[in-house]
């Protein structure tokens, strides 16, 4: 085990090296350019210097006046001691912003994600064991519209119904108006009601796919033939579901779920730019559009960093699900 962890360590590390080359380089590419969108706001001041001359300040103040590759080593050097620099356009050390804006995304993701597992799951194994019968079309069709709804769709009927129509809860942000005015519980309060209607557009697109998953899985284990054993054996049906069915299931489930480590601290960039929600993936469709590298180079190489660690995770925990794996 130990020697398998350290050559997928050593093999993340070589990859982690290729993708954010990859992702410094196309971030030089893009059209949109921060430095030009500031350069062109300074020259439209009075005395100004002229835009070329701006621009070529500009960059050489952010060392974008150096070529890909040598820019790239740059950053490099720097970030394998922690130093990512300054965000462009929010004026503050990029891991200080993060810090600051990523437990909206994870708490999001996270109560999200638990939803996701206590709904699509149970429901997937019920479909698998009642086959054909009503409440496998019902969960069927559920778990369809899920999949075919687009989040931004999804969340416009949301916040139509509730926001809108019924005015239960506030249209957009993280917090009302008297926020300030609340007690310590009553500001938890106040963020988790606003945190409701993201949840819930979350949960609804992404339960279908682990549901449909699950069932398929969980079919496919039902008509093996041990399961025809112990059925035979007179083993309670339950038990066989439970224990001998469910847990064969596990190895397609893990791969599934060991996916979803990026999503938890990745943010849900339409959901939360929908919903005005402060978190990263609002912060970072901002940094993005308008040509924050720094911010944007630290945002993608950690969520690489994240899909690694989590196939990772997915490999390791095959062997606890089951003892028929080994790892070498």
């Amino acid at each position: 085990m130990k020697k398998f962890i350290v050559r997928r360590v050593l093999l993340g590390a070589m990859i982690l090296f290729f993708v954010s080359m990859i992702i410094y380089s196309i971030e030089r590419a893009l059209p949109t350019s921060y430095v030009e969108g500031r350069a062109r706001d300074m020259s439209m001041k009075q005395g100004a210097k002229p835009y070329d001359e701006l621009v070529a300040e500009l960059n050489a103040a952010y060392g974008l006046d150096k070529p890909v590759l040598e820019g790239y080593f740059i950053w490099l050097g720097k970030a394998v001691h922690g130093e990512f620099g300054e965000s462009w356009i929010f004026h503050q050390p990029v891991t200080q912003k993060f810090a600051s804006v990523i437990w909206y995304s994870f708490a999001l993701a996270l109560a999200a994600f638990l939803l996701e597992i206590i709904i699509a799951i149970p429901l997937g194994i019920i479909s698998a064991t009642k086959q054909y019968s009503r409440i496998d079309y019902a969960v069927t069709v559920f778990a369809l519209i899920g999949i075919s709804l687009p989040s931004f769709f999804f969340a416009t009927i949301l916040k139509w119904i509730f926001s809108i129509n019924l005015k239960w809860v506030d249209l957009y942000g993280i917090v009302s108006r008297m926020h300030e005015s609340y007690g310590s519980v009553g500001k938890v309060l106040d963020m988790a009601q606003h945190m409701i209607l993201p949840v819930i557009t979350l949960t609804i697109v992404s339960v279908g796919s682990l549901m449909r998953y699950t069932r398929t899985n969980m079919l496919e284990v039902l008509n093996a033939d041990y399961i025809r054993t112990a059925r035979a054996k007179g083993v309670p049906e339950k038990k066989v579901v439970s224990h001998h069915a469910f847990r064969n299931t596990l190895i397609p489930i893990i791969t599934i779920l060991g996916s979803t480590l990026p999503n938890l601290f990745g943010g849900a960039m339409i959901t939360e730019t929908l919903f005005q929600i402060p978190g990263i993936g609002y912060t970072s469709y901002q940094a993005l559009t308008q040509g924050d590298i720094p911010f944007t180079m630290f945002y993608m190489v950690f969520l690489a960093f994240l899909t690694l660690t989590g196939n990772l995770i997915a490999d390791i925990l095959y062997a606890v699900a089951d003892p028929r794996v080994r790892v070498n």
